[in-house]
């Protein structure tokens, strides 16, 4: 899924311009009116972005470090995830050979409430875990209405249903899944992100700080054993 950064502007007023209308139907201002405000910019300026935590597997302490920027609606995420990755977390993950950092990537609002719950339970191990069930069931929670167009208030009762599932306790479930605060300052985070790595695709990886695109396994295999010095 090939994204330019001319569309990272217009993310978080279409995220919240869907947000508000599912969560806040009384409300008489958009999501978009929120957000483009001047009070509302100034509002997005100080949001704390480094509250959010990074995601990581494998050895913290590794030589190489390997940063993979994926979108939860993106179907070429969902296959990486489901077929290269699993052998990236065999050879090099599990093994300590490398530090491995996913970041979210948000090009729609249904990915920001995706993240929203994956992250809403206790460091890596429920995230990564949550990851797996998202990617995993993306045919199921990514709900489609007659049209062919997404259905945000299906999608919403789907991801709670995923995190129900994962034994998430209701009250924890809904303040995560409603918290505004947290959910721009996610979207200011992927901003920041993308914006200083050059992010222009997902999937897309940066070794040892240096920036690829998606590619075959044994590709990223050899550029991981390089860096590795084999």
């Amino acid at each position: 899924m090939t994204r330019t950064l001319a569309m990272i502007a217009a993310t978080a007023a279409l995220a919240f311009g869907a947000f508000w209308a599912l969560n806040t139907p009384q409300s008489s201002s958009s999501g978009a009116d929120l957000l483009i405000s001047p009070a509302n910019a100034q509002a997005a300026a100080e949001l704390d972005i480094a509250s959010i935590p990074e995601m990581s597997q494998g050895n913290p302490d590794a030589a190489v470090t390997l940063i993979e920027y994926a979108s939860f609606t993106c179907p070429h995420c969902a296959r990486f995830h489901l077929g290269p990755y699993q052998q990236l977390k065999a050879d090099y993950i599990d093994t300590g050979k490398i530090n491995y950092i996913y970041r979210e990537v948000y090009f729609d609002p249904f990915g920001v409430w995706a993240s929203a719950l994956a992250r809403c339970g206790d460091g890596p191990e429920r995230f990564f875990g949550m990851v797996d069930a998202l990617y995993s069931s993306t045919d199921t929670w990514i709900v489609r209405s007659a049209s062919g167009a997404p259905d945000p208030a299906a999608i919403a009762d789907q991801l709670r249903k995923l995190g129900r599932i994962a034994g998430i306790p209701n009250d924890q479930l809904e303040a995560c899944m409603t918290d505004e605060t947290r959910m721009r300052t996610l979207v200011a985070w992927y901003q920041a992100n993308a914006e200083a790595d050059g992010i222009e695709s997902t999937p897309s990886f940066v070794l040892n700080g240096k920036r690829y695109e998606n590619m075959p396994y044994e590709d990223l295999s050899a550029l991981i054993e390089k860096a590795l010095g084999n």
